[in-house]
């Protein structure tokens, strides 16, 4: 396997404050560390000696001092034409830091939103507020950036059906040439996991969903992935890469990777990541199945798997309800209901795959 169009996807592990659902590895920020961090990024590129035509900073929302993010652009080997995308959180999106972003070659911004509602988000314990948010992302289209992204999360305490339809309607009357809209999920390492909120069920969660699809396409947002929406097809061409099974390098504490035919995971572990010479590849799978993968990974998208891949999982496919996926120019894709309970159906479908 080639590495051709190969993405880098550079995990960022700081935050001003852990949100009490994210179960992302991070920790403390500070100006000494980042600097350090950075340094073993920018060792680890050196490294690998790849080309990339996709860059992203992820992390959350994550903080990096912002000096450092174009330090690690420039040793990086980057495509003509790049996407290159930066996580932020509103409240670090100053007119300088954007401006830091954007002239370093930065041309996709991705803003931890949430909601439009104050008190949904007083909720999630973030840190800003909507008309905060609100600013930030008119800031980042005055700064230059026509790319913008913004995450959207369902399912949360104090949500209701005309709440979520008023943070849609909010969001959708900004700049956005993207959203990512999330269920939100408790995991046991959590606050949340510690002591659960009262959030809404799971009944109450596929009304929230099907909702969002709804408004979302109203407002011009055409769905191509379970949780994304674009307009004018800006959809996220790092992330497509992950769906698609091609190839990705991960750099970074807790970074995950599919490279030269192989996944892996770096530890979270901040320490050893800096400590180290080169980061550690712990291999979750030398050899993943291919046909396995691209059912799976394909039926997160829209435009779902061809011909060739569904006939051999047809028999599983008489299983699963009508209503829930369709066949439309030889390619089987989920419908939104469909979406909704897409790990059973891939389940069955991947219980019953048969050779050619």
């Amino acid at each position: 396997m080639t590495t051709t169009n190969l993405g880098l996807y550079i995990h960022i592990p700081f935050c001003r404050k852990k949100c009490p659902y994210c179960d992302f590895y991070s920790t403390g920020y500070t100006e000494d560390l980042s600097k350090q961090y950075a340094d073993a990024v920018i060792r680890n590129l050196r490294c690998y000696g790849e080309k990339y035509d996709t860059v992203y900073f992820g992390g959350g929302t994550p903080i990096l001092a912002a000096s450092e993010i174009p330090r690690i652009l420039k040793a990086c080997k980057i495509e003509s034409g790049a996407e290159i995308t930066v996580e932020c959180n509103p409240c670090e999106m100053d007119r300088k830091t954007l401006e830091t972003l954007y002239n370093a070659g930065v041309n996709r911004i991705s803003i931890g939103i949430q909601s439009a509602n104050d008190t949904e988000l007083a909720a999630l314990g973030r840190m800003h507020t909507f008309d905060e948010a609100r600013r930030a992302v008119l800031l980042a289209g005055e700064v230059g950036f026509r790319d913008i992204s913004a995450d959207l999360m369902l399912g949360i305490p104090q949500q209701t059906l005309n709440s979520l339809e008023y943070s849609v309607n909010k969001l959708s009357e900004l700049p956005l040439s993207h959203v990512s809209a999330y269920l939100l999920k408790i995991e046991p390492n959590t606050v949340f996991g510690k002591k659960p909120p009262i959030i809404p069920n799971e009944d109450e969660q596929a009304e929230l969903y099907l909702k969002t699809v709804e408004e979302l396409r109203k407002n011009g947002f055409e769905q191509y992935e379970i949780s994304n929406f674009a307009r004018n097809g800006m959809q996220s061409r790092h992330n497509l890469k992950y769906w698609r099974r091609e190839e990705y390098l991960g750099i970074g504490a807790a970074a995950h990777s599919f490279y030269k035919g192989k996944r892996f995971a770096v530890a979270r572990n901040l320490r050893e990541f800096i400590a180290e010479p080169r980061q550690i590849e712990q291999i979750t799978d030398d050899s993943p199945d291919e046909t396995e993968e691209k059912i799976m990974l394909g039926l997160r998208l829209c435009e779902g798997i061809p011909k060739e891949l569904w006939k051999r999982v047809e028999s599983g496919l008489r299983l699963v309800p009508k209503q829930y996926y369709k066949i439309e120019k030889e390619h089987l894709s989920l419908t939104a209901e469909g979406f909704l309970v897409s790990n059973e159906i891939i389940s069955t479908l991947l219980s019953r795959i048969e050779d050619n």
